[in-house]
């Protein structure tokens, strides 16, 4: 099914937002890191099919980005994914399959939001983690980092698909983490804690769940300019009532305009060209302090 057309300012802030923008495109890890720090969150290599911002979209610089059958020919795709192994290896974003096993990018300041939704605490492993997933857990807390296949082993997982079932739950939950891509002798993923590379943003810093909720919602519309009906819930994960209240809530506060049953527009976006701050930057660092 098509989605409905966005209004031709929209597409444009998006264009902006996003690096959908051929003399914007990103062609260095720098780069892919202000992007990510600048949107909030990204999905690695998703195209225009998928709504969103997309590190392999920006790379394109192009609203219509589409993967090609052969990625390994394509010198976009390439970049894209040399760019996301640099990301893993200095560790300053964080990346994981996070919900419904979607790779994502999150900028730190919106670890401890999407922890509130879909992590998991220490305390509620036993409840809500698998056996074979706290099996590899033990292991990591033990050695702290390991490659796929001594994972499998130490853990007793042996087999793959289960072991792959496993990582993804521990993703998921924002316990694990791939920490570098090797590919010599063979391709293998490392795994590590994600407390480790970010002990402030997953442990120390605790927010409620409606608050995180809010300001992942928040972050969407400041880059997006305008959400349509389940778009947020298709980006992000989130179910569509909760997004639909994390909405209601931003046009409660005065950062977005509803303008029809499930479609909101950012409040400011039509104040840009005189100076208004569009991510609403001091309205949020208010309402932060206020929590």
């Amino acid at each position: 099914m098509l989605r409905p057309a966005l209004p031709s300012d929209i597409e444009d802030y998006r264009d902006e937002r996003w690096r959908r923008d051929p003399a914007r495109v990103i062609a260095s890890v720098i780069e892919a890191e202000l992007f990510i720090e600048q949107v909030g969150f990204a999905a690695a290599l998703t195209d225009a099919r998928r709504p969103g911002p997309s590190l392999y979209v920006a790379v394109c610089g192009r609203r219509d980005a589409v993967l090609p059958r052969n990625v390994q020919t394509d010198p976009e795709t390439s970049l894209a994914w040399t760019l996301k192994d640099q990301l893993l290896r200095r560790g300053k974003v964080y990346y994981a399959k996070l919900a419904r096993g979607r790779p994502l990018f999150l900028a730190r300041r919106m670890i401890p939001h999407f922890h509130a939704v879909w992590g998991v605490r220490r305390s509620e492993e036993k409840r809500r983690l698998s056996a074979n997933a706290r099996a590899l857990l033990r292991v990591l807390r033990r050695e702290w980092e390991m490659a796929s296949s001594d994972l499998r082993h130490e853990s007793g997982v042996a087999d793959r698909a289960a072991f792959t079932r496993a990582l993804d739950e521990l993703q998921a939950a924002m316990v694990v983490i791939p920490s570098e891509a090797v590919y010599a002798p063979k391709f293998t993923y490392l795994w590590t804690l994600g407390v480790g590379r970010f002990p402030d943003e997953l442990h120390r810093r605790r927010v409620s769940r409606d608050a995180a909720v809010r300001e992942i919602a928040r972050c969407f519309l400041a880059g997006a300019g305008m959400t349509q009906r389940g778009e947020l819930a298709r980006v992000t994960g989130l179910s569509r009532p909760e997004a639909g209240r994390a909405n209601r809530l931003l046009v409660a506060e005065g950062f977005a305009r509803m303008l029809s049953d499930g479609v909101y527009r950012l409040a400011t976006l039509g104040d840009r060209d005189r100076g208004a701050d569009p991510t609403g930057s001091r309205r949020h660092a208010v309402e932060r302090r206020r929590e």
